[in-house]
């Protein structure tokens, strides 16, 4: 028996977390501001949260809209709050003016994690060169998954890319777990799931009211049903 794929679900606060949980949600991913795309949030909103709820928590360290990492320090900072407040799981992800990966960066926040589990982001989907990048990140402490559209344009248009990746799982940087998110819609996950692909990620897709409407319960349901093949 394969394991069930992972689904999951973009949480803002505990509203968000709790109706994600009775959703069937595996796993939350904790922002805020997603007009930037999506924000470090607060040690306070992670620590009430992780009282709420007893999913895997993925907290995203990204102070700053863009890919850019920008004030190291701050980062740094930020990743130490974020473990003092009981954030055991992350969310990361830098590019240089290149578009390949920001070493040094990634470097100094992996550091502090600790050996702690983290994705490294949508950045990926900017990067000059996928392969490349993936391939300077293997051996990473603690990079276990990559959520990607396959495109900056979402996964319509990366869909060849991601199935393609999914192929490659086992090879030398693709070793991480796929987690599939950006434009993703219910249409896509069975052609996903027969490619092989276990991680799903939704944010707006939770919440039919809109991002100013908390997440439905009933919507990650659905998506929940999907995603283990109903």
């Amino acid at each position: 028996m394969s394991k069930r794929a992972v689904l999951e679900v973009i949480a803002l606060g505990v509203e968000d977390a709790v109706a994600a949980q009775a959703g069937g949600a595996d796993r939350l991913e904790l922002v805020t501001d997603m007009a930037a795309d999506g924000l470090t949030p607060s040690a306070a909103t992670v620590a009430g949260i992780r009282r709420a709820v007893d999913l895997a928590l993925r907290v995203m360290i990204r102070p700053a809209a863009g890919f850019a990492a920008g004030d190291v320090e701050r980062l740094v900072r930020v990743a130490g709050e974020l473990r003092e407040a009981g954030a055991e799981e992350f969310v990361l992800g830098f590019l240089d003016e290149g578009g390949a990966p920001d070493l040094a960066a990634v470097e100094r926040v992996v550091a502090v994690l600790d050996g702690c589990p983290w994705t490294f982001h949508r950045a990926i989907d900017r990067a000059a060169d996928r392969d490349a990048l993936r391939k300077q990140l293997d051996g990473m402490p603690g990079l276990d998954t990559y959520l990607t559209a396959g495109s900056a344009d979402g996964v319509d248009g990366g869909l060849p890319v991601l199935l393609a990746e999914a192929g490659r799982a086992g090879e030398p940087g693709y070793g991480q777990q796929l987690l599939v998110g950006g434009g993703l819609r219910l249409d896509h996950v069975p052609v996903l799931l027969k490619a092989g692909v276990d991680g799903f990620h939704i944010g707006g897709a939770a919440r039919p009211g809109g991002w100013g409407e908390p997440v439905s319960a009933e919507a990650v349901a659905v998506w929940r049903a999907v995603v283990d093949g109903a």
